[in-house]
């Protein structure tokens, strides 16, 4: 797959589209309900793919966006990975039975790294068992700060077989966020047709376009209306 130079994606990608690629991101353990509202609000407006949050806020989401065609995602094993293969099977259906369209898992870095990667593949199984019936999009996060990138490809290779509709890069939480090297990486691995989606410390427009160009083709952040503002600027200016 040939890589576009930075001018060309910029020519190809409308600020529409850019909007279209956000998951607008609010994954904090506090605050009231003010944020949430505020997220959906924003994603309605800006028209943002996906918002991406903690499975307790599914139901409220769901009724906050109804008819604004923005989906509804569930962060699950968020955000250590460390439930256990059934734990995850029974989050990921009680937020799509609660109405979430979109499920992103955490794997379980300590069994990767343990060779325990049957375990991280029954994970992966699972979710996508779960999902695809009811329509619903996957993404498996690697958290890719604590991994190598043989361990990075092994989980790309898994998810690929299990037909996950994504690999993505990060949490969030972790030590360190997406990066143009590891999002090269997971889609010369996973090749063309699956989704890689980019996520963590991505807090303006040249990071986001930086990765977009290296084969991301989302982007989890909670900077989506400032990098969509700068987009509409720069494509002023062109």
């Amino acid at each position: 797959m040939e890589k576009k130079n930075i001018n060309e994606v910029i020519a190809e990608l409308s600020v529409e589209q850019l909007a279209g690629m956000i998951d607008h991101t609010y994954l904090k353990p506090f605050g009231d309900a003010s944020p949430i509202e505020k997220l959906c609000a924003e994603a309605r407006h800006y028209q943002f793919a996906m918002v991406a949050i903690n499975p307790a806020e599914v139901e409220t989401c769901v009724k906050l966006l109804e008819g604004s065609g923005v989906r509804v995602g569930a962060a699950i094993g968020f955000p250590l990975g460390q439930n256990t293969v059934e734990c995850k099977a029974f989050e990921t259906r009680d937020a799509i039975a609660k109405g979430a369209t979109e499920i992103d898992t955490v794997i379980n870095v300590r069994a990767l790294q343990k060779g325990q990667t049957e375990i991280v593949k029954k994970e992966i199984e699972d979710m996508v068992s779960i999902c695809k019936p009811a329509g619903v999009i996957c993404k498996v996060i690697l958290e890719t700060c604590y991994l190598t990138d043989e361990e990075k490809e092994t989980v790309c290779r898994i998810a690929k077989e299990a037909g996950v509709d994504f690999v993505k890069t990060s949490t969030g939480f972790g030590t360190a966020g997406a990066t143009v090297h590891d999002v090269a990486l997971m889609r010369r691995v996973v090749g063309s047709t699956i989704g890689v989606k980019a996520a963590g410390g991505i807090r303006d427009l040249d990071s986001a376009l930086a990765l977009i160009q290296a084969g991301a083709t989302r982007i989890g952040t909670s900077s989506g209306i400032q990098i969509v503002e700068s987009y509409k600027e720069l494509k002023k200016g062109l």
